[in-house]
């Protein structure tokens, strides 16, 4: 065989795993556009750690408003307003960082759903570039309302806890849409480290963290920031 001929049948097998792979995500996105997330990559590398894994899908409808409002105040102030990306975010972390400043995440609740439900945990410009390719299409394909239910129900709340709901039977004993509003805080001030910052009791940071998300979750509510979930 030439070289000319190996290098054609590799650009070809190349292009076709390509195809094949995109199809495949193309094919969980529209499932999941009506279908629950039974499992996540996160999950089963919890469960191989030896963690006893906690998840309960529940419909949006059965989490309470308050979580809504809070992780929308805590983590994506802009997630009726944006179509996947914080752009003005993202320039911020940038320049932060480009002045020696800390490096810090600027992903969007769509992103954190997309890395969640369909990707694997850790870091890198891979992880980076196919979080960026499934949020695109799911900003496409899903309602806003649709993204907060999956992101809700796949996010990690530590201790092998995934869910609002099994968050909200864990940590408090109660149904997640039984939640109260200061509850719904401090679940969603722990998120950013669910493995580190506890809510059973919370400590310091966390108290003084989650009465600042609750003062942001007024103004999410007044000004209509969730408008986007519950219209």
């Amino acid at each position: 065989m030439s070289w000319t001929s190996a290098l054609g049948l590799a650009w070809t097998f190349t292009w076709r795993f390509a195809a094949g792979l995109a199809a495949v995500c193309l094919l969980f996105l529209v499932v999941y556009r009506f279908l629950p997330v039974k499992g996540t990559t996160l999950m089963g590398v919890r469960s191989l750690q030896g963690q006893e894994v906690s998840a309960e899908w529940v419909p949006l409808s059965d989490i309470s408003p308050h979580l809504v409002r809070a992780v929308i105040a805590s983590e994506d102030n802009k997630f009726c307003r944006h179509k996947g990306f914080d752009l003005g975010e993202l320039k911020a972390a940038y320049k932060e960082a480009r002045a020696g400043g800390r490096v810090r995440g600027a992903s969007t609740i769509s992103q954190q759903t997309a890395k969640n439900a369909f990707l694997w945990p850790g870091r890198g410009p891979v992880r980076k570039v196919a979080e960026a390719g499934f949020t695109l299409p799911m900003e496409v394909l899903y309602s806003k309302r649709r993204i907060m239910e999956l992101y809700l129900n796949v996010a990690e709340w530590g201790d092998g806890i995934f869910g609002a709901e099994s968050a909200a039977q864990k940590r408090f004993g109660k149904p997640a849409k039984d939640l109260t509003r200061r509850e719904a805080a401090l679940l969603a001030t722990v998120l950013p480290s669910p493995n580190k910052w506890r809510v059973d009791p919370p400590g310091p940071y966390v108290r003084r963290r989650s009465g600042t998300v609750m003062a942001r979750m007024r103004t999410v509510e007044a000004e209509g920031f969730d408008a986007c979930v519950f219209r």
